[in-house]
């Protein structure tokens, strides 16, 4: 029986969404930029997309531009903030602890002269606003920081930055990367006061391959890619309405006070199991958002474990799902240990998952702690 715990990485597109994007491959397949009637008809399809996300986002539907992805609206955010503003400033605030689609895109901006500090968290993998009230000034043009970090599921104070942004008379843009919350905690960006924010279909039970971007109609950004009028220019090119429809279905049948009660419970279960198993040293702290949960498995290297965990059907991540393998930046900046970075591994739930999962987990970890640890 199949065990997959690694939710933060992507989930199983839900039947309703599956059948919304077969229907506007086969039935509604016309160009929303058309002017007959198929155009028309699609059309009508793209706004109430739009309409169902922006609602969910809690913003204007007008303010809302579907990309590929999370990572695409993180670099058209990120990219397009700086592009627009380099003129007022040069320095970008952001986090050791980003997705690497704002990380790498800030690393490349630095090569590039512009100024970045990558503020760390504490060794709990929590932020304070002081933190961040230090480093914006006048010169910063850019704050960049996701609402949920994707490895530890530690919640940022972005809340709190707008006003630290206006306390400092910065022209900055607040960005904020909510991949990791959207459809798990309620957003409401336009009290939250951020400019920019980007979601992802996949991690959503939506198909892969579309997300979308908030831009707060008061802000402006420059786009990326050019040729063409859709999407006002800011991402050109024929919308995969196929897939932003099925992004649309997901969100519809989103529960969020439902689901997070109930994940908040299992949760609590597993961070339970976890601290009573030999071996296991738990890194997500208790203020997490329940939806993920990082612990090592010491003695044992995150691939090892994760591999043997997957001969039982048992699916987890050694960390972001887009390292691929490699050593975590959001635990080196944390400061862990080597040999518990090194043995690292993310849980991360959706509403479907059982305390049985969590009971073939906690076995199947016992386990390895035992044998692969003799078998060295």
């Amino acid at each position: 029986m199949e065990h997959y715990l690694d939710n933060s990485a992507t989930t199983k597109v839900s039947d309703a969404a599956a059948k919304k994007v077969y229907e506007m491959m086969t039935e509604n397949y016309g160009n929303p930029s058309s002017l007959h009637t198929r155009g028309i008809r699609a059309e009508d399809e793209l706004n109430a997309a739009r309409s169902a996300v922006s609602k969910a986002m809690g913003v204007k539907s007008e303010e809302i531009y579907f990309t590929s992805g999370g990572t695409e609206a993180n670099n058209l955010a990120v990219s397009g903030a700086v592009n627009l503003l380099k003129r007022r400033g040069n320095k970008i605030v952001t986090t050791a602890v980003e997705h690497s689609s704002v990380y790498e895109n800030a690393k490349h901006l630095e090569e590039n002269g512009f100024e970045v500090v990558y503020i760390k968290p504490g060794k709990d993998g929590n932020f304070t606003p002081e933190l961040f009230e230090k480093e914006i000034d006048k010169n910063t043009i850019l704050v960049s920081v996701m609402y949920v970090n994707n490895e530890i599921g530690t919640v940022l104070p972005v809340e709190k930055l707008k006003k630290l942004i206006e306390k400092a008379g910065s022209p900055a843009l607040l960005h904020c990367d909510c991949v990791q919350a959207f459809g798990k905690l309620p957003l409401k960006l336009d009290r939250l006061g951020v400019d920019l924010a980007s979601v992802s279909g996949h991690k959503i039970h939506a198909p892969k391959g579309v997300g979308a971007l908030y831009v707060r109609k008061s802000a402006r950004i420059k786009p990326l890619m050019f040729g063409g009028e859709q999407e006002k220019k800011l991402r050109p090119g024929t919308e995969a309405l196929p897939l932003i429809a099925g992004l649309a279905q997901a969100v519809r049948e989103f529960n969020i006070a439902e689901n997070y009660s109930f994940v908040k419970k299992l949760s609590a279960y597993a961070r339970e199991r976890l601290s009573e198993t030999d071996g296991t040293v738990l890194i997500s702290p208790e203020n997490a958002i329940p939806y993920i949960i990082n612990f090592s498995a010491r003695g044992v290297r995150s691939e090892t474990m994760l591999h043997f965990l997957a001969e039982k059907e048992i699916y987890v991540s050694s960390g972001s799902a887009c390292a691929k393998g490699k050593p975590s930046h959001v635990l080196s900046a944390m400061g862990i240990k080597p040999d518990i970075a090194d043995s690292a591994l993310r849980v991360s739930f959706c509403e479907y998952n059982t305390r049985e999962d969590v009971d073939a987990l906690i076995e199947a970890v016992s386990q390895g702690l035992k044998t692969i640890v003799k078998r060295n």
